[in-house]
């Protein structure tokens, strides 16, 4: 964190990362992760679940991979899963006291990661219907 608020503190950044709030929240987010550091470390031990919860997902997809039609049980899981990030980041955000823009930017994780699972949804459906007319 220190590293990229020096980077938003350059005298070449520093007004638009200033004017679009970037600056003051990154500012924040820094003393708020210092100070619980300093007292808590062990509230980081969260951030390790959390990267191994990624993992974990990452290794589900392997499944749609190696079988699209019989697996296809986690493309609409996925796709529940980028539904659920709306939401969330909205309330939970909101109750955090995110500011909205951060919000928003959540919230395109869902929409975006959503894309690439539709367009897996759709040739699953074409791998299904040729597997159909292949044993008929």
């Amino acid at each position: 964190m220190r590293w990229l608020v020096s980077i938003l503190e350059a005298p070449l950044v520093r007004s638009f990362a200033e004017a679009i709030h970037l600056l003051p929240w990154i500012v924040r987010v820094q003393n708020a992760l210092s100070a619980t550091n300093a007292q808590y470390p062990f509230l980081a031990y969260g951030t390790d679940w959390l990267a191994f919860a990624h993992v974990v997902l990452a290794v589900l997809f392997i499944g749609p991979y190696r079988d699209p039609v019989r697996n296809k049980w986690i493309i609409t899981f996925g796709l529940i899963a980028c539904g659920g990030v709306i939401p969330l980041a909205l309330i939970a955000g909101h109750i955090r006291g995110i500011p909205l823009p951060w919000r928003l930017i959540d919230c395109s994780f869902g929409v975006f990661g959503a894309i690439p699972l539709v367009r897996c949804g759709v040739l699953v459906k074409e791998l299904e219907q040729k597997e159909t007319v292949a044993q008929i």
